[in-house]
């Protein structure tokens, strides 16, 4: 999963999303089902192309 570029102290806070914006797709991540999808790639708007 990938948050996406995050305003942060690692990069100056010059992200382009708030840290709440990459924090919800990182608990999107933490609690799908069992059953949810994996093995793939995941932003912010949900199965992202490699």
């Amino acid at each position: 999963m990938c948050p996406g570029y995050i305003a942060t102290d690692l990069n100056n806070n010059l992200g382009t999303q708030h840290p709440s914006q990459g924090a919800q797709v990182v608990v999107r991540a933490a609690t799908l089902p069992a059953d949810g999808p994996s093995g793939g790639f995941f932003d912010v708007n949900g199965p992202a192309g490699w």
